[in-house]
């Protein structure tokens, strides 16, 4: 931590002059951190004792923080992270804009986290906004209006992957974090003797320049495959489920619909006798001309295996209503999938400098699949634990406020998404599913109450009945 103790005893920063940033640059402006920029600021520390001692530079490739990762999970962290004043490294493998695989619809507990970080979400801004979900299934479409809470805007938001994770890597570089692109992260650096992270293997730019980045902490946001927690010895647990997604769009008329929309039953109707399947399909309105449409599946069941899904999307697809234009000729892109690591499928969130935030530390909702929230919030919460664990004295104090990261995780989650494992068994079974869809969708006040349990959209103190009913059970199920 001798980095760290030089970091506590830095002069005060000089406003408008940060790593990464040529003098005289507004601080955290954009900077070509492609492999390609001769720019190489020099920052200094005054050792503690003698005023008069020579000033010692600082690496750029040295930091209080390496976020590996500039997905939402890792483009909050760092924005986080800098707005607090430490000096961030943020490592993104690819160069924006990059394409992911999504759904691209957000609930309003992701809106909350945009508006938080102070991120313009307005139409003019490229955002389309929705009022809630469509429920379709068992011969019912039912409309249901994202719930009215204290906690919570009333309204979700749409916006292609393509260019939203640019659009907070961007913030965070506007906080103070220093953004390299094109730059894949290999393995990590471990000190010998304590046997933790003390920073990562690189390869920089299109010419692939081997470089090292050091830090006494690193924030693991690479994904599901999260090759840095691999390396560091943490796998995936068998034992919670797994999702895939797979999505393409279409130039359709229903580009500007207003609610997202979910289809419960997912027919497979190519054999000679249809098949119920243990997914749920979508639909989203890009509202630029376009429509998201899209399938979820569990990998749990023997279906999962047995079924090209790629395909199974394209016969959904083909019985649709023509008018919609869910057809080959008006793809626009092609079909793609991504894995869905659900419930705290990777553990411990925090080990040796390592914490994990977003996919990486499976935290996707079980119940509905969404992910982007909760990798947005788990960074806001692994920042806010490192902040407060640079402000102290010792690395004993430190290490103790760091092992407070995964505690907080699961006080936040674990009650919640051990609930979402138990539903996730249930909906395997085609079955239950069928007989949940077509009886339960006949009660608008049930639906009610089952969007804000899928959505886990709630009020802490103060809700309603069905509010005090979801929080009560996720208080009381195990937090695992």
């Amino acid at each position: 931590m001798a980095h760290d103790l030089a970091r506590a005893a830095a002069a005060p920063r000089t406003r408008g002059c940060h790593p990464g940033v040529a003098p005289g640059h507004a601080r955290g402006r954009p900077l070509d951190c492609r492999g390609t920029s001769s720019v190489r600021v020099r920052l200094t520390v005054e050792l503690p004792g003698d005023p008069a001692v020579t000033q010692q530079p600082l690496s750029e490739h040295s930091a209080d923080v390496i976020v590996v990762g500039a997905g939402p999970a890792g483009s909050t962290t760092a924005y986080y992270l800098a707005k607090a004043g430490l000096d961030v490294l943020l490592l993104e493998k690819t160069a924006f804009p990059r394409e992911k695989v999504c759904g691209d619809g957000l609930t309003p507990r992701a809106t909350k986290q945009l508006v938080s970080m102070g991120i313009d979400i307005s139409e003019e801004a490229g955002w389309l906004r929705n009022k809630g979900l469509r429920i379709i299934g068992g011969g019912v479409r039912l409309q249901l209006d994202w719930p009215d809470l204290a906690s919570y805007p009333d309204y979700g938001l749409v916006r292609k992957r393509e260019d939203f994770d640019e659009v907070l890597a961007r913030q965070a570089q506007k906080a103070g974090a220093r953004l390299y692109e094109r730059c894949n992260v290999g393995a990590p650096i471990v000190d010998d003797r304590t046997g933790r992270i003390t920073g990562v293997h690189a390869k920089l730019g299109e010419e692939k320049r081997e470089v090292t980045f050091h830090a006494p902490l690193v924030v693991a946001a690479d994904g599901n495959s999260t090759r840095l927690s691999l390396a560091m010895g943490l796998h995936r647990r068998e034992d919670r489920p797994m999702g895939v997604a797979v999505r393409t769009y279409f130039t359709s008329p229903r580009h500007d619909d207003d609610y997202l929309e979910s289809w419960l039953e997912l027919w497979d109707r190519r054999g000679p006798q249809d098949r119920l399947l243990p997914g749920y399909g979508w639909i989203f309105g890009m509202g630029d001309g376009t429509s998201n449409v899209g399938l979820g599946i569990l990998n749990s069941s023997s279906a999962f295996r047995e079924l090209d899904w790629r395909e199974v999307l394209k016969a959904w697809c083909a019985s649709m209503p023509e008018d919609w234009g869910y057809t080959p000729d008006n793809m626009t892109q092609p079909i793609r999938g991504a894995a869905l690591p659900m419930a705290f499928n990777r553990q411990p969130h925090y080990t040796k400098g390592l914490l994990l935030v977003g996919d990486a530390g499976g935290l996707v909702n079980p119940f509905n699949g969404e992910g982007i929230a909760y990798a947005m919030e788990s960074g806001q919460i692994a920042a806010d634990v490192i902040v407060q664990a640079h402000a102290r004295s010792t690395p004993a104090q430190r290490e103790l406020a760091l092992r407070n990261y995964p505690r907080i995780l699961k006080d936040t989650y674990g009650g919640y998404y051990t609930l979402g494992r138990a539903f996730v068994k249930l909906i395997g079974n085609p079955k239950v599913m069928k007989i949940a869809t077509q009886r339960g969708l006949t009660h608008p006040l049930l639906m009610k109450f089952t969007l804000k349990m899928l959505a886990n959209l709630t009020d802490p103190t103060g809700g309603d009945a069905m509010d005090r009913i979801i929080n009560g059970l996720s208080k009381v199920a195990p937090r695992s």
